[in-house]
């Protein structure tokens, strides 16, 4: 055994109180963050006297698809309220004063703890791991002091990440309410003359995948696709991956500040095609590297004049599921269908004097937002290396 590290079944017993008197309905899953949510299952009709029932301070997870997924979905329920589970999950507590169930939960969170896991899984299809196997994996164990500190020092920087959030939110809401008031609410926004999106746009650039190895004929860049452009609307970019293209496309594809990106292919059932993200200057200057879009994107570059204006009315269609009446299959994927929305979609062309006095108003707030992303990710960084760091320096 690893000097500093106990097995962490000598320090957990499982529970299995079920909903016998059904004190409760509130069925709860758990996500890929290893929280709780509310369940989607359909509960109409359902026995729940057989689900397990949650209590403050318990922990749960689905024994199932850990071989699968590659990682546990676990959870600590810190709610005082009653909650159940699904009758398949395993429910245990701390059965020790000698370890704290935030910092037993930090462990969880860990990457490192799901290959664990999955290395301990079966060979059955789901690949599930027995709760015989789950007891014996190792956990370091420093006092309860030390303990307390990282769990401090987590929920601090987990402050701040929500606090910055909330910020963004409030910003992002701000800034609509200044687009309604302005072009949808107003007496004058019904005196706009209507044109089309197409008369805003002076450039369109296609998308390219490139290869994923090097070459003496390529070049790095980065590629931004559909599942990318909500994280860049935060200024976050850490999945978007790095790909090598054609010296002579990454000069012609390469995207510029406050360029458009357009999700073209994509979206789900309940989802539409056509989201958007302007890069940044900010972002730019940060990451100092060539910028493209996915085969699957398209670059729509426009007269700055218009620019948050544009970005505001498209996103407020889109809101209104709009994008929907744009859509076409091809072999089950959907499609955007990007010239047509722009030749034929009717939007107002306000004074070009009202739509620079509402990018002067706004662009701090695009901006702040986008720096509030930065310091997200940061912390988000700093949060992932609070117990890998504690056991370097306990090592020493």
């Amino acid at each position: 055994m690893r000097n500093g590290y106990v097995k962490l079944g000598d320090y957990i017993r499982q529970v299995d109180n079920r909903n016998k008197s059904l004190i409760t309905s509130n069925l709860l899953g758990i996500n890929i963050d290893k929280q709780f949510m509310p369940s989607v299952a359909n509960i109409i009709g359902t026995d729940l006297s057989c689900y397990k029932l949650l209590s403050q301070y318990d922990f749960a997870f689905n024994p199932m698809h850990v071989g699968r997924d590659e990682r546990i979905p676990i959870a600590l329920y810190l709610n005082q309220g009653a909650a159940i589970v699904s009758p398949a999950y395993i429910t245990f507590k701390i059965d020790s004063d000698k370890l704290l169930c935030e910092y037993l939960m930090l462990w969880f969170r860990r990457s490192e703890f799901d290959r664990e896991c999955w290395f301990y899984t079966d060979a059955s299809v789901r690949g599930g791991i027995t709760w015989e196997d789950f007891c014996d994996l190792l956990i370091p164990l420093p006092s309860i002091e030390e303990q307390k500190r990282l769990v401090n020092t987590y929920k601090a920087i987990e402050d701040r990440i929500a606090l910055k959030r909330k910020i963004n939110d409030n910003l992002a809401a701000s800034i609509h309410t200044l687009f309604r008031r302005i072009f949808i609410q107003s007496d004058n926004a019904n005196l706009f003359p209507i044109g089309k999106f197409s008369s805003f746009i002076t450039q369109t650039i296609g998308g390219d995948w490139g290869e994923s190895v090097a070459n003496s004929n390529r070049v790095e860049v980065i590629c931004i696709r559909g599942a990318d452009i909500p994280y860049l609307n935060a200024g976050l970019i850490s999945n978007a991956p790095t790909r090598f293209i054609l010296k002579k496309n990454a000069e012609t594809k390469r995207i510029l500040p406050h360029d458009i990106i357009v999700e073209i292919s994509g979206g789900s059932p309940t989802q539409s095609t056509g989201r958007i993200a302007m890069m940044s200057h900010e972002v730019m200057m940060r990451h100092q590297a060539t910028f493209i879009c996915s085969n699957f994107c398209r670059v729509i570059r426009i007269d700055p004049s218009y620019l948050y204006y544009f970005i505001e009315y498209w996103n407020y269609l889109y809101r209104n599921n709009r994008m929907f009446c744009y859509e076409n299959s091809s072999t089950g994927l959907k499609n955007f269908d990007l010239d047509s929305f722009l030749n034929d979609e009717d939007i107002p062309i306000p004074p070009k004097a009202v739509s620079v006095r509402f990018n002067t108003e706004v662009a701090p707030m695009y901006s702040q937002i986008i720096m509030n992303g930065f310091e997200i990710a940061e912390l988000e960084r700093l949060k992932s290396n609070i117990l890998p760091k504690f056991l370097l320096t306990s090592r020493r």
